[in-house]
C-alpha cells in the first residue's frame, strides 16, 4: 500500500522546515510569498491532502456533510427519486470539495443515534435531513446539538399543513422553518409545493370527467404524505366530491404494496376510475395489475404517477406524470447547507414547481363504468 505524503515529506523536498510548511498550508504568516508558492506546488506534486480527522479534533471543519436515510431497504433499491436527489447533492458538494457521508438505517431512532455519534466524533460539519415527519424529533435534537442542518421537503407555501406552527419548538418537521419562508426558525429548509402539484393532478382528472379517484399514497407519518392527502381532500371538496368518491390509501412506497393496494381498490363494488400513485414504481405496478385483471388503461382506469422517470416514459401506455427536476432539488439543498455553513441565516427556499405532463395513461372514464 502506498504511503500517504506527510508535512515532513513536503519540507524535505521543498528544502524548508516543517513549521514553514504548516504556516504555508494553513495560510498563516511567517513565510514569504515565494516560499509559500513553492511549498504549495510541492504539496500538489506529492498529492498531499489535509487529515480531516486531525483537523476536526483541532476544532477545524471536517470537510464533510452527512445524509441519513431511514427507509425500508427494499424501497430504496427501486425508487429513482433518491438516486437523482443524491446526484444533485453530490454535484454541488464535489464542486466545493466537500465529502458526503451517507448512511442507511432502519428507523428514526437509529437516525437520531447517528446524528449524536457524528456530532460527538466531529465527523460532519452539517447534515441534510430527508423525509420530515408529522411528529419529528430531529429538528429539536439537531438544534440542541448545534449541528447545522437543512430539512429537505419541509412545509412551505400556502397549501394544506403549511400553517402548522413554526415557532422553532421542535414539535414537528414543519416547526423548523416558518411556512411563509421568512427563515427565522433554527433550521433551513428546501421545499416543493405538494398542494399545488396535487391541484394540477385533480384539475386534469376532474377535467377529463373522473369523479371516483383513489390516491395510492406513501408512508404514513411522513409530512409530504400528509400534505398530499390533505391537498387531495381539499381539492376534492372544492369540486363537490366527498370521501366516498376521492380518498387515499397508504403504502410503504414499494411495488409489492402498490400492487396489493391496486388489487384491493379495483375489486370494490364501485372501483375508482382513476388512480394517483405517490411514485413511479407503484404506478408501473398498478399498470401490471390492471393488465393482469383485464382492465384496460386508460379505457377503464386512468393512472397518474407523482414522479416522472424513465420507467414512466417506456411503460405501455406511457404514464401521465408530475415532472420535476429532482437533481435540481438536491442541488438546492446542498447549496443551502453550504450557505448555512458559511454563516448565512436559516431560511426556506422553494424548488421549481412540478408540472403535470399528460400522456397515454389518462383519458375520460367510460360512461358505463
Amino acid at each position: 500500500m502506498a504511503r500517504r505524503p506527510t508535512i515532513k515529506d513536503i519540507a524535505r523536498r521543498a528544502g524548508v522546515s516543517e513549521s514553514a510548511v504548516s504556516f504555508a498550508l494553513n495560510d498563516r504568516p511567517g513565510v514569504s510569498r515565494d516560499t509559500r508558492a513553492r511549498i504549495r506546488r510541492v504539496a500538489e506534486e506529492l498529492g498531499w491532502q489535509p487529515n480531516s480527522a486531525a483537523r476536526a479534533l483541532s476544532g477545524e471543519r471536517s470537510g464533510a456533510v452527512g445524509l441519513v436515510l431511514a427507509r425500508p431497504a427494499q424501497t430504496l433499491g427501486v425508487e429513482s427519486f433518491f438516486l437523482q436527489l443524491v446526484s444533485g447533492i453530490q454535484e454541488v458538494l464535489s464542486a466545493g470539495r466537500v465529502a458526503l457521508l451517507f448512511q442507511v438505517v432502519d428507523g428514526i431512532d437509529a437516525e437520531c443515534a447517528v446524528y449524536r455519534r457524528w456530532w460527538a466524533e466531529r465527523r460532519v460539519d452539517g447534515v441534510l435531513v430527508v423525509d420530515p415527519r408529522t411528529d419529528d424529533p430531529r429538528p429539536e435534537l439537531l438544534a440542541r446539538l448545534g449541528l447545522p442542518a437543512v430539512m429537505i421537503g419541509a412545509a412551505g407555501g400556502t397549501g394544506p399543513l403549511s400553517s402548522v406552527p413554526a415557532d422553532g419548538t421542535g414539535t414537528g418537521p414543519l416547526s423548523s422553518v416558518p411556512a411563509d419562508g421568512s427563515g427565522t426558525g433554527p433550521l433551513s429548509s428546501v421545499w416543493a409545493d405538494d398542494a399545488r402539484a396535487m391541484a394540477q393532478v385533480l384539475d386534469h382528472l376532474y377535467g377529463l370527467g373522473h369523479r371516483r379517484i383513489t390516491h395510492i399514497a406513501g408512508l404514513p407519518g411522513l409530512a409530504h404524505t400528509a400534505r398530499r392527502m390533505a391537498s387531495l381532500r381539499a381539492e376534492a371538496e372544492a369540486r363537490g366530491l366527498g370521501p366516498e368518491h376521492v380518498r387515499s390509501v397508504v403504502t410503504d412506497y414499494s411495488d409489492a404494496e402498490g400492487a396489493a393496494a391496486t388489487r384491493r381498490v379495483l375489486a370494490e363494488p364501485e372501483p375508482p376510475t382513476a388512480l394517483v400513485y405517490d411514485n413511479d414504481v407503484m404506478a408501473v405496478a398498478g399498470i401490471a395489475v390492471a393488465a393482469e385483471l383485464g382492465i384496460a388503461v386508460p379505457g377503464r382506469i386512468s393512472i397518474v404517477a407523482w414522479d416522472d422517470s424513465a420507467l414512466c416514459r417506456v411503460t405501455h401506455p406511457r404514464l401521465t406524470a408530475l415532472v420535476r427536476d429532482t437533481a435540481g432539488f438536491g442541488r438546492l439543498a446542498a447549496d443551502e447547507l453550504l450557505a448555512v455553513l458559511a454563516g448565512s441565516p436559516p431560511r426556506a427556499r422553494e424548488s421549481e414547481q412540478p408540472r403535470l405532463e399528460p400522456r397515454e395513461s389518462t383519458a375520460p372514464p367510460p360512461t358505463a363504468y
